[in-house]
């Protein structure tokens, strides 16, 4: 099992992993949130127009990672002015969890906020989404909030704030 984890570097990358950021969306939230909410948020967050915005305006990077050079999951990573560095999103297939592929995804964040001078590492999760709480209090983040976020259209984000100090 080769696993790489590199950075978007094309629209043709952009939109598959906006493509997958769809299917894992559809396949991984339906027991948290409504598929209205699901559709509604992967519109507005993981869509390809939307992660261009996001890389263009925001100051975001994409990493799109890869078993055996097939795309299954992705990285979304911000640097803050502060000493902080926002994942703003890590998935991976659900077929491939189990196999240490998130572990290396974290440690992807980590290097990357650590060579952008950053301290600690934050993230949102929603506070239902009990296999990705886990992952992320084994490998050392904690609660440091709790918020939540009117998205509009009637729908909110429930969610922890975690925090991983490097």
């Amino acid at each position: 099992m080769a696993v790489t984890i590199k950075k978007v570097g094309s629209d043709t990358e952009l939109k598959a992993v906006a493509e997958l950021a769809d299917k894992i969306w559809h396949e991984c939230f339906t027991d948290i949130i409504s598929q209205g909410q699901i559709d509604y948020m992967v519109e507005k967050f993981q869509s390809y127009k939307a992660m261009t915005k996001q890389i263009i305006n925001q100051d975001y990077s994409y990493f799109a990672v890869r078993e055996d050079d097939e795309l299954c999951g992705y990285i979304g990573v911000k640097p803050e002015k502060d000493d902080r560095f926002f994942l703003s999103k890590l998935y991976l297939r659900s077929d491939k969890r189990g196999k240490g592929i998130a572990s290396k995804m974290l440690q992807s964040v980590f290097e990357e906020a650590r060579n952008c001078g950053k301290k600690r590492v934050y993230l949102t999760v929603n506070k239902h989404n009990e296999h990705a709480i886990e992952v992320y209090k084994k490998t050392g983040f904690v609660v440091v909030d709790k918020v939540v976020t009117d998205i509009g259209s009637g729908y909110v984000m429930d969610d922890f704030i975690f925090e991983y100090v490097l």
